[in-house]
């Protein structure tokens, strides 16, 4: 027989993953200590995003200037289609 004790209490009582499945349901794992994730879904150190959004940077498609910039783009082509139904 094997000495070995089976104490797997603490375990089960740890916090659970707060991330949901693909189908939907809750991650059943245990999440990292001091964190609110598992290792699987973004407990494990280096992984997530980066913060500040420096993805943004890389091509500059979402930087604010570049939103603000589509923004009026817009704005100006709604007001030259109203200028076109109107002279229709």
């Amino acid at each position: 027989m094997s000495d070995q004790v089976n104490d797997i209490g603490p375990m089960l009582a740890s916090p659970r993953c707060g991330a949901k499945t693909r189908c939907g349901g809750a991650c059943r794992s245990p999440a990292v200590h001091g964190k609110k994730r598992c290792r699987m879904h973004g407990g494990a150190p280096g992984s997530g995003a980066p913060r500040a959004n420096r993805n943004a940077r890389k091509h500059g498609r979402f930087t604010g200037d570049a939103i603000a910039e589509r923004r009026q783009i817009r704005a100006l082509l709604g007001e030259t289609r109203k200028l076109v139904r109107e002279m229709r």
